[in-house]
């Protein structure tokens, strides 16, 4: 996506996604109905809703009616987006808490709000385009590439075979450590020999992982296809995490219930919470520094200060979430940051994985 009107339809299939998610959360209505019973179940109605089903009384069948639900779903998203945002950029461990607790209708839900998030931030992440520049020959490009590391590669080889000479004839240096160093990287430079050769996954099958020949062989159909259509899976990459992203928040919670082991206080669904409004806030984080990085030209140590409220964020939430002392927040803070790190490798080598096998 290159333009405004293709970001703004993204914005709005996110906002209207979340609308389904929760289509009447805490939103008021004026009781304005023409209909004695509901048009979808038939119950005699009392009030602006059905008791039975919950469908609205009135239904709206006019063109201009539909625009003003589109319009209403992506800016004002009912009405509570201006309430939620500014408790989950600074207050986020209060949102939680209220939330966990049921005090919901002034806010929107953890899995809304991440929706409409993962709209918003792939919106952004496609208008700025793709960070790898490819030009009419990205084969030729990968291959030059591989063949400067192999030179590099082979200097180094040719610096430790050196130094291995010297210490054997007695002029000093660590025979054991030397040998071993040559040994890794007489392996570094068959790799990359392997890697250009289009055979990588085969020298990994022939070495200490234990691959069997067909594992390789799948990989080695994976790699020469990411080899030979870099864009095509670059592609596949955006939309692989733009499609799993929800997969972030079943990662994490094991690791959430990690830092409360056995609780009685805290359960998986105070983790689930927790995670799912941290994880949107962070998306929407790395989203604003992206943006304001490309697009309003901030380079230096702005975007880094901006990043480094992430940690910050965390210890906040979980103090407040759970109700703990600031030495607790802390080193939990510590262990989040660890977990995170862990979890986006783990998203990340899937998606990887799954868009090159594709």
């Amino acid at each position: 996506m290159t333009n405004g009107g293709e970001i703004i339809g993204d914005i709005a299939q996110g906002a209207l996604l979340s609308r389904a998610a929760e289509p009447d959360h805490g939103e008021g209505q004026d009781g304005h109905t023409h209909e004695a019973v509901c048009l979808n179940c038939g119950t005699a109605l009392v009030g602006s809703h059905c008791h039975a089903c919950g469908q609205a009384a009135h239904v709206h069948r006019t063109i201009g009616a539909f625009f003003h639900d589109l319009l209403h779903g992506v800016f004002h998203f009912e009405g509570k987006i201006w309430r939620t945002f500014p408790l989950l950029v600074w207050r986020p461990g209060r949102l939680t808490r209220e939330y966990i607790d049921g005090r919901r209708a002034s806010y929107v839900s953890p899995i809304a709000l991440f929706l409409f998030v993962v709209f918003l931030t792939f919106a952004v992440f496609n208008s700025l385009g793709s960070p790898v520049n490819f030009d009419a020959k990205p084969k030729g490009e990968v291959q030059t590439g591989m063949a400067d590391a192999e030179v590099e590669a082979l200097k180094v080889q040719a610096g430790l075979e050196q130094k291995l000479a010297d210490a054997r004839a007695g002029k000093g240096g660590d025979v054991t450590r030397l040998e071993a160093d040559l040994a890794n990287a007489r392996k570094a430079v068959e790799v990359i020999r392997s890697a250009r050769s289009g055979k990588l996954p085969e020298t990994i099958a022939e070495g200490d992982f234990g691959s069997s020949a067909e594992g390789a062989e799948k990989i080695n159909a994976a790699w020469q296809h990411a080899r030979d259509n870099p864009e095509l899976i670059a592609y596949k990459l955006q939309s692989s995490a733009y499609k799993y992203a929800w997969l972030v928040i079943p990662l994490s919670v094991p690791f959430m219930w990690l830092l409360f082991p056995f609780s009685r206080r805290f359960h998986l669904y105070d983790h689930t919470v927790f995670v799912t409004y941290s994880v949107s806030f962070q998306l929407m984080l790395l989203a604003l520094v992206s943006g304001l990085t490309v697009w309003g030209g901030l380079g230096g140590p702005f975007p880094a200060l901006l990043l480094l409220y992430a940690p910050f964020h965390m210890y906040r939430q979980a103090r407040e979430t759970y109700g703990l002392s600031r030495f607790g927040a802390w080193w939990r803070t510590w262990f989040l940051a660890i977990f995170a790190t862990v979890v986006l490798i783990l998203f990340a080598t899937g998606v990887a994985l799954y868009a090159a096998a594709g």
